[in-house]
């Protein structure tokens, strides 16, 4: 009964409340109060009515007899409607300690806030952040649910794993007294405190998973930047990374999350909101998002994400004894399936072989450029990385990169990968060191990401016989919109690997993230990927550590 009453008033706007209960004066009280504010325009004096009735109602709650729901009600109707008006006339500025609502004393209580916040936070309403029709990340309970933003910090170099739109971090707010009278505004963390007592009762806050999430997207320049970074602009070279949500855990899962061609992290919105909204995935499990530019190579992509993944390491767990370094799941989209795959495979010298005409340690030339292209073509798993997902992933190519549109996109999209221009000096100086049939392109730098998902591209074609490591799981996703054998984009034939721990296809296009049969499969394995452990052990890491190359704005 307590949930459908909370349900039912959660930021509901206030309307005349039934009679005043005989049986509770300070009921009665409050309701009278909550009468005379609905008949005021929002106004200082109308919040101070709505801070008392919030007051009033949580008294009555304590007197023998009082019917406890309707109390409850009361109190989170008028506390909602209190910090609403008080949030949208003063979003900024509020610190824990003593402030003023409406002329009031009031003592600011902020408990679970991020350890990365700086300075007093702004504080935004949920119901303001526009979500579509069909994301259900809200869980109605008591308070009114808020999103908490400071500027991204500066102080740590922690801060560059946070987006540079600013830190952002759910809670929920409400109004209570405390046993001497002091009106208290509560801020808290409801993941953290998912039930509060407000007047002797403990009842369930509300939590909203997703619209922190959304304001700090809905200003993002990433959707922008992803398309302009396929065609050579610079701006998402600079954001380039690895991104954190929330604040690090060492004990839960890491989910890295690595996006496709011209695209952005955005595109996992609802895979991530379906990890955060659920109790115990979001226990389990933390939600890291990819930021790299499309336009390099597959390999050279590989490669810099594997370099992002160790930064991030350096900074969170620099000993390497972390629960959460000794597992991951790999999620990627398209592109970004494939660089997950190979970041799980051990190539041996199959890639080597493809491209290369004399052995790793006879290729000669720059020492940097040696050791450069040796970690590109010689890769091993990444350490952790056990378990994968792969949406919509061409990992046969794609008859789209060698058609008529993908022979124009070779031509835009940028070819100034640095990595590249030690292939193009290995071939000048040392063209016999080099595949015939991969000469020119490597003399002329003429690789980027469609020239590497082409069918017949030697290396390309090599690496598709590469599956995962033995021990490591990992499933595929394919669609196959209106039965036409593929998405739109990639074939079905390609998105498909033999050896697989489950594979879905569904009836959709290539943007497959947005399915919620999809998003559905995805939460079940990693329901199961829970209560599982890294087997076989962690592998060696890669001697060779290039770092990313750095990008100007």
């Amino acid at each position: 009964m307590l949930a459908i009453v909370l349900a039912g008033c959660a930021t509901a706007p206030l309307s005349s409340p039934s009679s005043p209960s005989d049986a509770s004066p300070s009921l009665g009280h409050a309701e009278a109060l909550a009468r005379q504010a609905a008949r005021l325009a929002d106004s200082p004096h109308r919040t101070s009515l709505l801070l008392d009735c919030a007051a009033s109602a949580q008294a009555a709650m304590r007197e023998a007899g009082a019917p406890v729901d309707a109390g409850i009600a009361l109190a989170g109707r008028c506390s909602d409607e209190a910090l609403l008006a008080e949030f949208h006339r003063h979003p900024q500025g509020w610190s824990p300690g003593s402030a003023r609502i409406a002329g009031r004393e009031v003592e600011v209580r902020i408990e679970g806030a991020s350890a990365m916040f700086r300075g007093a936070l702004t504080v935004i309403p949920a119901q303001d952040v526009a979500l579509p029709a069909d994301w259900n990340f809200r869980q109605p309970g008591f308070g009114l649910p808020v999103v908490l933003r400071t500027a991204r910090c500066s102080d740590d170099p922690r801060c560059a794993l946070y987006p540079a739109e600013g830190i952002h971090q759910w809670a929920t707010a409400w109004i209570e007294q405390d046993a001497d009278g002091t009106l208290l505004l509560r801020i808290v963390d409801p993941a953290r405190m998912p039930q509060a007592r407000i007047g002797g009762r403990d009842v369930p806050l509300y939590f909203d998973a997703l619209s922190f999430y959304a304001l700090g997207a809905s200003v993002s320049q990433l959707p922008r930047q992803g398309i302009y970074g396929l065609l050579g602009g610079q701006g998402i070279g600079s954001r380039a990374g690895v991104y954190l949500l929330r604040d690090y855990d060492p004990r839960k899962v890491p989910v890295v999350m690595i996006h496709g061609l011209g695209s952005n992290p955005i595109i996992w919105s609802e895979l991530s909101g379906a990890i955060w909204a659920d109790p115990e995935l979001r226990d389990a499990y933390q939600v890291v998002h990819i930021v790299f530019q499309t336009n390099a190579p597959l390999l050279v992509s590989r490669l810099r994400v594997r370099a992002y993944l160790d930064r991030m390491w350096e900074l969170l767990d620099p000993e390497g004894d972390d629960p959460a370094r000794q597992k991951m799941v790999l999620v990627g989209h398209s592109l970004g399936g494939v660089v997950s795959r190979m970041l799980t495979v051990d190539s041996g010298r199959v890639l080597w072989d493809a491209a290369f005409t004399v052995p790793p340690e006879q290729l000669q030339g720059a020492a940097t450029d040696v050791d450069g292209i040796r970690a590109t073509f010689l890769l091993k798993p990444y350490p952790g990385a056990c378990s994968l997902v792969m949406l919509a992933s061409p990992h046969k190519g794609s008859p789209t990169a060698s058609s008529l549109t993908g022979r124009i996109a070779r031509v835009l999209v940028g070819r100034r990968a640095p990595e590249i221009q030690a292939l193009r000096r290995l071939a000048e100086t040392h063209p016999d060191a080099v595949k015939p049939e991969l000469l020119e392109s490597y003399r002329f730098a003429r690789l980027n990401s469609i020239t590497t998902l082409q069918a017949m591209q030697p290396v390309r074609r090599a690496g598709q016989s590469l599956l995962p490591a033995p021990g490591v799981r990992y499933h595929t996703i394919a669609g196959n919109l209106h039965g036409q054998g593929g998405d739109g984009v990639v074939p079905l034939e390609s998105a498909l690997l033999p050896g697989a721990a489950s594979t879905l296809v569904v009836d959709y296009g290539h943007a497959l993230y947005k399915d919620p049969e999809v998003v559905a499969q995805i939460v079940g394995i990693l329901r199961d990927e829970r209560q599982r452990s890294c087997d076989p052990p962690l592998p060696a890491q890669e001697v060779v550590d290039i770092a990313p190359p750095a990008s100007a704005d």
